[in-house]
């Protein structure tokens, strides 16, 4: 029994030493410093910011109906 809170133990550590690496590493790399830019990034022209071009097919259905008949 020992032997099973001794594994569990270390794997806790060991995961949580990962985690604070893995902090360490991206703050050091700068990969906090802009988080604007990142989350930009997956945008184009095909698909601006701030427009949504997909959904769920009824819901995208019912969109394009309100939007034909001049609704909002």
């Amino acid at each position: 029994m020992t032997l099973v809170y001794v594994l569990i133990w270390g794997a806790v550590i060991a995961f949580g030493l990962t985690a604070v690496g893995g902090l360490v590493w991206a703050v050091r790399t700068g990969q906090m410093s802009d988080f604007a830019a990142g989350a930009r990034s997956i945008f184009d022209e095909d698909e601006p910011v701030g427009v949504m071009t997909d959904g769920f097919p009824a819901a995208r259905g019912r969109r394009d109906a309100v939007e034909r008949e001049g609704g909002t």
